[in-house]
């Protein structure tokens, strides 16, 4: 029997909802692959799981065959229920073998005076003949060949999408006067966070074109820079008395 093609339709979210309830009954739905599956389109699989449709349009787990592989719900339908076999009615009975005596050898004599004789008994050759010779078989054999079955088309494996890498996380941070670099990839500490300075921080700001960033980067490090210079010249004072100090001391001597 040649499998129909189906008709794209796609499983609805009401579909899809019970087959989930069905996968978590311990069961393992029949779908029918669309017109969307290609070449497959027309077969019948096994749902063996469903996945983040978040991560991948293709989240329906199906068996076919030895494969599992991901479908979208665009390329599966529920599948019919099987119709009942029908083919037993439509072979006729074959008719009892009705045995059809074969006819007795007869040797018949006429009478001197007219009239017809007694038949005499078959001889033992002519009785082992009528034993040798099988009935006659008056039966034809009406029972129809089987229907040729359509020979199945190869699945066809999909190729499996590449695993995109975990996500990747640099972060540049300023806290009581320090600034710091750290980089994460998942779960993972690439390089916890180190010092570095101001300049470069700006300068690792300014490749950014996100407005009010590189403002805010900038106003921090002229606010350090004026603090900078603040300590500077306030160490410069100091300097300038202790060398008065000691030029005093040196007079003294």
């Amino acid at each position: 029997m040649v499998t129909a093609r189906a008709a794209t339709k796609g499983l609805s979210t009401t579909d899809l909802e019970q087959i989930r309830d069905t996968l978590g009954a311990g069961r393992k739905p029949k779908v029918l692959f669309t017109e969307s599956a290609g070449q497959i389109a027309g077969q019948i699989g096994q749902v063996v799981g469903l996945t983040d449709p978040e991560l991948s349009d293709e989240w329906v787990v199906v068996r076919f065959g030895r494969d599992e592989l991901p479908f979208s719900p665009i390329d599966l339908m529920i599948a019919p229920k099987a119709a009942p076999n029908r083919r037993s009615s439509t072979v006729p009975t074959p008719r009892e073998e009705s045995p059809v005596p074969a006819p007795a050898a007869t040797v018949s004599k006429v009478s001197t005076v007219g009239s017809p004789a007694p038949a005499e008994p078959p001889t033992a050759a002519t009785a082992s003949q009528e034993e040798a010779a099988p009935p006659a078989d008056t039966t034809a054999d009406t029972t129809p060949e089987p229907p040729k079955k359509a020979t199945k088309a190869a699945p066809v494996k999909k190729a499996a999408k590449p695993k995109a890498p975990p996500s990747l996380t640099v972060t540049l941070a300023y806290a009581e006067g320090e600034w710091t670099v750290a980089a994460n990839q998942g779960s993972k500490a690439l390089a916890k966070p180190y010092l570095i300075k101001p300049a470069e921080a700006l300068k690792m700001v300014s490749m950014l074109d996100v407005p009010g960033v590189h403002e805010a980067v900038e106003e921090i490090v002229s606010a350090a820079r004026a603090e900078a210079e603040q300590q500077a010249e306030r160490l410069r004072t100091e300097l300038a008395e202790i060398e008065a100090r000691l030029a005093e001391l040196s007079e003294a001597e």
